[in-house]
C-alpha cells in the first residue's frame, strides 16, 4: 500500500512538473478553468489529515552479572607428551 501511495505522489509531481505529461492524461489540462488532482496538488489545495498515534513505551529491567573466568593450576602427567614429566621432588619427611 505505501509503495502504491508513493507511486501517486511521485506521479503527480511528474505531471505537475510536464505539462506535457498531464495533457496526456487529461486532453482538456490546457484550459483556465481546468480542475483536478494534479493542480490541486501542483498548487498545495490538497489537505491531509493529522492523527496522532499514542507510543507505548515499556520499561524494561535487565540484570547483568559479570561473568568470572576462574582458572586453577592443576599438574596433570597425562596431558604431557610422552618421555616428558615434571621434576621429581624429594620430600624429607
Amino acid at each position: 500500500m505505501a509503495v502504491v501511495l508513493t507511486g501517486i505522489v511521485l506521479l503527480l509531481n511528474a505531471m505537475a512538473a510536464s505539462p506535457s505529461l498531464h495533457e496526456w492524461f487529461h486532453p482538456d489540462a490546457h484550459q483556465a478553468g481546468h480542475e483536478c488532482a494534479v493542480t490541486m496538488f501542483a498548487h498545495g489545495s490538497v489537505d491531509s489529515a493529522t492523527v496522532d498515534v499514542p507510543v507505548a513505551a515499556s520499561l524494561t529491567f535487565l540484570t547483568v552479572i559479570p561473568v568470572a573466568d576462574l582458572s586453577a593450576f592443576s599438574p596433570s602427567i597425562e596431558h604431557l607428551p610422552a618421555g616428558r614429566a615434571p621434576p621429581v621432588v624429594s620430600t624429607v619427611s
